[in-house]
C-alpha cells in the first residue's frame, strides 16, 4: 500500500495520486498538498500548509515547518558518507545515524535542487532551481548555483 497505516495525516491534506506515492512512518499537516511520485520516509515532519511537488524524495531525518514549498524533483539526503556495507555485510540502520535537516517557516526550494544533510534553511529563504545546498542558508536569502551561493539577503 503506497501510504501505510502509520502516516498520520492533517485535516484537508491533499494526495493527488494516492497510488503513485510511496509514505511511511511520517507526519503530515493541515492543508497540505502531496505530488504524484514522492517519497516521503518515516520520521519526516510536515507542517501546515506546504506543497511537496511531484518525484520528490525526502528521507529519514527531514523537518519541513510551516507553508514550505519543495519544487519537482527535490532530493535530501540524510547521510555525510553513505555506505552499501559495513565490514563486508550490507548496513542495516545500526550502523548509520540521521543527519537532521531542517526547512523553515515559508522557504522555497526549486525544481531539481539538492539539499545535503545537516543543514537548516532559513525562514523565507529561496533555492534556486537545480542548487546544490552544502551549508546552511540565512532567513530571507536567495541561493543558487552549484555548490549554491549567495544571490541576495
Amino acid at each position: 500500500m503506497p501510504i501505510s497505516s502509520n502516516v498520520a495525516l492533517g485535516e484537508r491534506v491533499q494526495i493527488f495520486h494516492p497510488d503513485l506515492v510511496n509514505l511511511y512512518g511520517c507526519r503530515i499537516g493541515d492543508d497540505t498538498k502531496i505530488g504524484t511520485f514522492v517519497e516521503i520516509q518515516k520520521g519526516v515532519e510536515i507542517g501546515a500548509r506546504c506543497k511537496v511537488s511531484s518525484h520528490s524524495f525526502l528521507c529519514e531525518g527531514v523537518t519541513l515547518e510551516d507553508e514550505v514549498f519543495i519544487g519537482h524533483g527535490v532530493m535530501f539526503t540524510n547521510d555525510k558518507v553513505p555506505r552499501a556495507t559495513a565490514g563486508g555485510a550490507l548496513q542495516t540502520e545500526a550502523d548509520w545515524q540521521v543527519i537532521p535537516t531542517r526547512v523553515c517557516h515559508g522557504a522555497s526550494i526549486g525544481s531539481g535542487a539538492a539539499i545535503l544533510c545537516g543543514i537548516t534553511i532559513g525562514a523565507g529563504a529561496v533555492i534556486g532551481a537545480g542548487a546544490v545546498v552544502t551549508h546552511d542558508v540565512p532567513p530571507a536569502a536567495t541561493v543558487a548555483g552549484v555548490p549554491a551561493r549567495l544571490l541576495s539577503r
